[in-house]
């Protein structure tokens, strides 16, 4: 018993933080706290079954996958926008405010666009692009095969393409960030 504690001890610290953010980015940040709890007391009653078939990271996104997929489908569930630290605060040389309205105006855009897409798309998607997992892990986390994941992506990716192209003017600002400037009220 005191071997699963220290293990789930280690576990908690090294996983939390990144699977907190990965479920900030599915239901926001006020129900990411709660999911992310939730995750690691499942974690922790089916420590002792673990059976390591599997990385501990990619039994953690499945979880958490599953948690977030069941919270957006409730039906009073909203997703609210986040904004990271990095993404809130004014950088270190004095970034203009409007230079920072612009990027997080872009940044809730794409946000939007990314919610969007359905949701065979849209968990490849934030699992590769955002949490940086490999497709072997994505196919472990979501139980499908690497060659499914890979049309999964291609086609979100394309998909995601055609939402922006389709809802906002790109530019690049004097920084040579790229900006957004939406082409209709629809991606705001």
């Amino acid at each position: 018993m005191k071997n699963t504690f220290l293990a789930f001890e280690q576990i908690y610290q090294q996983f939390f933080p990144p699977i907190h953010r990965y479920l900030m980015r599915f239901v926001g940040q006020k129900d990411a706290e709660d999911l992310a709890q939730e995750v690691f007391i499942k974690a922790g009653q089916s420590l002792d079954s673990f059976r390591n078939e599997a990385q501990v990271s990619t039994w953690l996104y499945r979880i958490a996958t599953n948690a977030a997929i069941d919270r957006m489908r409730q039906p009073n569930f909203r997703r609210e926008t986040v904004f990271s630290q990095q993404e809130t605060e004014l950088s270190n040389d004095a970034m203009s405010l409007e230079n920072e309205a612009l990027r997080q105006a872009t940044n809730e855009c794409i946000r939007g666009v990314i919610d969007s897409l359905p949701e065979n798309y849209r968990v490849p998607l934030i699992l590769s692009e955002l949490q940086g997992l490999p497709n072997q892990q994505i196919a472990e986390v979501l139980g499908l095969s690497q060659d499914v994941v890979k049309v999964r992506l291609h086609r979100g990716k394309a998909r995601l393409k055609q939402e922006l192209q389709k809802r906002c003017q790109f530019s690049r600002d004097e920084r040579n960030e790229l900006t957004c400037d939406p082409k209709n009220s629809r991606c705001v």
